[in-house]
């Protein structure tokens, strides 16, 4: 089985899922089943589909959550250092077309969120970033033509 590279923030986010789907989620849908079939013809009973679809959904998040926890590799950026960018790194950039900065934390696919600046190890941008040390140049294929950008600064916090 493969491992995938994360975070310990991004496995504890995975395993407090987890536990809320087991611990409060999947208890209510059962009950909200109990309740819909004491109503009576389960077969035009839009509250039991209903929950059933809902139960579907948590069972098959919960055996992916788990498929996840089970190949995850923690990774504690906080122990590497160097200017080279890897997994688990902070990077400062500045776009050479805008000058416009940005920064983003490289971590695991599952953990990606580009709202809280973390991008996927997958990503377009952090397979360009990887290897890569300050004042180097990157250039970064995206939809309106190639990005270019320059690394101001590496972080591993």
């Amino acid at each position: 089985m493969q491992k995938s590279p994360m975070t310990a923030q991004g496995l504890k986010r995975l395993e407090d899922e987890l536990r809320q789907l087991k611990s409060e989620e999947r208890p209510a849908v059962i009950r909200a089943i109990a309740e819909a079939r004491s109503h009576g013809d389960l077969s035009e009973n839009a509250e039991y589909h209903a929950a059933r679809e809902r139960q579907s959904f948590i069972e098959g998040r919960v055996l992916e959550l788990e498929s996840l926890i089970s190949t995850a590799e923690v990774i504690d950026p906080t122990t590497l250092s160097g200017s080279r960018i890897q997994f688990g790194a902070t990077v400062e950039l500045v776009d050479e077309e805008t000058d416009k900065e940005s920064t983003y934390q490289i971590v695991g696919a599952h953990e990606a969120d580009i709202k809280q600046h973390r991008i996927s190890i997958s990503s377009p941008l952090a397979k360009a970033l990887i290897g890569k040390e300050i004042g180097d140049s990157v250039s970064v294929p995206a939809p309106g033509g190639d990005r270019t950008y320059e690394v101001l600064k590496v972080i591993y916090k």
